[in-house]
């Protein structure tokens, strides 16, 4: 009898371990698989960064009390989605410095969400300042800032350079745009889009800025 109870009490112990083993296997590729799905959205996501282009012209938006440095970044068909969501925000944020907080994040959190959307993409939140940013992110946003290529030299191969070339003096072409001409916003958008897509190595950038997977970024 004795050993059949301690045949049972043996039974459910390796029973016990082989359900802790799993578990432990099981949270650990749910870890992996975590690691690897937010290194890919911090290594290459850039338009739903707090330090990105996008929060940047919701931030210009807010100081000016100009919905317009949005606009762009959305379709024709959410402008009115964006507009509501700004004005609530408006209203709302100076009640306190706790609502300030609260309505400002709702507006970027909108406005990052609908431009995700438009461009076929989840939304996965707004990541923090200091996520880290792919270096041909940065470098193309900086040949936008001093105007020329230098930024990229070494990081996009010769036989790119010429359509490359193109697709710059395009975006710069057109960076001067009225900041309440919309459309001529979208425009600009679109050249940068397709800029940073090909400086990234995706030689078919976005869809018409509706605008493609990553924003850019």
């Amino acid at each position: 009898m004795k050993t059949c109870e301690m045949n049972m009490v043996t039974d459910h112990s390796k029973s016990s371990q082989k359900r802790k083993s799993s578990l432990r296997i099981g949270l650990a590729s749910l870890f992996i698989f975590s690691l690897l799905n937010l290194s890919t959205n911090v290594t290459l996501a850039h338009c739903d960064t707090m330090d990105g282009p996008l929060i940047a012209d919701a931030r210009k938006a807010i100081v000016q009390n100009n919905v317009n440095y949005a606009l762009k970044w959305v379709q024709v068909e959410n402008e009115t989605e964006i507009k509501d969501a700004f004005t609530l925000m408006m209203k709302v944020r100076g009640f306190s410095p706790d609502a300030k907080a609260l309505a400002e994040k709702y507006f970027f959190e909108t406005l990052v969400r609908i431009h995700r959307s438009g461009e076929g993409v989840p939304f996965t939140g707004v990541k923090p300042s200091g996520t880290p940013i792919d270096e041909k992110v940065l470098a193309a946003d900086k040949s936008i800032e001093v105007g020329n290529l230098s930024p990229l030299k070494g990081l996009v191969s010769e036989k790119d350079m010429p359509e490359l070339t193109e697709r710059f003096e395009k975006v710069m072409s057109l960076k001067n745009f009225n900041v309440n001409n919309v459309e001529a916003g979208r425009e600009y958008i679109e050249a940068y889009v397709q800029f940073f897509k090909f400086a990234e190595g995706e030689v078919e950038g976005h869809a018409a800025h509706g605008h493609g997977s990553d924003c850019q970024n």
